[in-house]
């Protein structure tokens, strides 16, 4: 996500910080190449130009005092500018006072819409809320059968109507969740290939029947300036509140996510990270122009450490590694965990600086896949007590999960190390740190 961006943005600071002082001239070169970089991300034009003119008037105008570098001052500005570019601060869905919150999802079709509808109602799930899905699309095949299997993978309630026309389903759901005692609706409106005047009325009649409290534009980050486009000829239609942005995790050059916010005046308030239904973030833009400038996103991996591990975990493992009993168990245990966080890619994005200093290297996401084998090829008795893992028993272990004997090797002696580091640090720092943010060791070391 953003890698290119970050690079040449990188690049483009670099050519200013060894200069004694901020001048039209190095400021000039600078913003040539920053420029460049934001239209090579397929950022909106305009947007682009509004983007530069700014930087350009704050450097211009702002004096370097004090220890501060020109370099340092110029990411300063390029980061606020960011900041402002997407929405300024995260915007919450607005709740409604009294009786369910109804939240309305538009967009094309294959832009994720009956997915992340999933995906929003196990959000609101794991915030104690009691969301219902309404399958509102009843034109393309398996749409209605999509959302009930992701309904039923989150325990959430699917309401249809088989025979009803949209409009009928939508307004009817109010009264089930109603019923129900369901306190957040989400409808899942049916999207056509291209902007049309049929599905545009059918939105907009739903709009009308249900008066939603919430309209959100749901838009594939991959498309690029196409995204731009399409937030337009629905912002223009329904006047919609906020977008989420889907696929930000594949090979997107993040042109939609600078400019969306900017062309509609309306703020990105979620985006999809991966396939997997817990793979939804709120959006922040301070924390997102962060990560564009390789400044990570430390507060975001906390948050997400702390969805998956509690602290009476925490304290469990602490004293394992206290006492050096923390087994092979206990470490598939973590993998799991870790896993449920995200790509080994984005947690390195969200660490200050690893995108730079990993560039070129390739992060090889299927290492979990091969600790896992390795685990689950060894008996009870030797995930409890490695010690008694000898050749042969190695041997055996690769052999059955798959790999090399130099792979298990590799295990043995890391789960050993770690196992001893981790009994030092348990004295210092890393226990009230651990302790302050929910944080098993696995989670820190990998």
């Amino acid at each position: 996500m953003f890698e290119n961006l970050s690079a040449k943005l990188d690049e483009a600071i670099r050519r200013i910080s060894g200069d004694a002082r901020l001048t039209e001239e190095n400021i000039s070169e600078a913003l040539r190449e920053i420029r460049r970089a934001l239209l090579d991300a397929d950022v909106n034009f305009q947007v682009t130009k509004k983007f530069v003119d700014d930087v350009r008037q704050q450097a211009l105008g702002r004096s370097v005092v004090g220890s501060v570098t020109p370099g340092q001052m110029i990411v300063k500005i390029i980061y606020d500018e960011l900041v402002k570019l997407m929405g300024s601060e995260r915007t919450e869905i607005r709740m409604a006072p009294a009786g369910p919150t109804i939240i309305m999802m538009c967009g094309l079709q294959g832009s994720g819409k009956t997915t992340h509808s999933a995906k929003l109602a196990n959000y609101f799930k794991s915030k104690g809320r009691q969301p219902m899905l309404v399958a509102a699309d009843t034109y393309r095949p398996a749409a209605i059968d999509q959302l009930q299997t992701l309904g039923a993978q989150i325990d959430v309630p699917v309401f249809t109507l088989p025979g009803e026309n949209p409009v009928a389903i939508a307004e009817k759901s109010i009264l089930e969740a109603r019923r129900s005692g369901r306190n957040i609706i989400i409808i899942d409106t049916a999207g056509r290939l291209t902007i049309d005047e049929e599905m545009m009325d059918e939105v907009a009649r739903i709009k009308d029947r249900t008066k939603p409290n919430e309209i959100l534009f749901v838009v594939d980050a991959m498309i690029g300036q196409d995204a731009v486009t399409t937030a337009k000829a629905f912002h223009d239609r329904l006047d919609f509140d906020g977008v989420i942005l889907t696929k930000l995790d594949g090979d997107t050059r993040g042109g939609a996510a600078l400019s969306i916010s900017s062309v509609v005046s309306r703020p990105i308030k979620f985006v999809g990270t991966g396939e997997k239904i817990e793979a939804l973030e709120p959006f922040y833009p301070d924390r997102m122009a962060s990560r564009i400038l390789g400044m990570g996103d430390v507060v975001s991996l906390v948050e997400k450490a702390q969805e998956q591990f509690d602290e009476e975990q925490a304290k469990k493992l602490e004293e394992k590694f206290r006492r050096n009993q923390f087994t092979l168990d206990d470490f598939y245990e973590q993998i799991q965990q870790i896993k449920k966080m995200g790509s080994v890619r984005d947690l390195i994005g969200m660490l200050p600086g690893m995108d730079r200093a990993l560039k070129g290297v390739d992060i090889d996401e299927r290492a979990f896949t091969r600790l896992e084998a390795i685990i689950t090829s060894m008996t009870k008795e030797e995930r409890r007590q490695p010690e008694i893992i000898n050749g042969s028993r190695r041997k055996r272990i690769a052999s059955g999960s798959g790999t090399k004997i130099e792979d298990v090797n590799r295990l043995m002696k890391q789960f050993d190390e770690m196992r001893k580091q981790m009994r030092v640090l348990m004295g210092g720092k890393m226990k009230s740190m651990m302790r302050g943010i929910g944080l098993p060791s696995m989670g820190r070391r990998r």
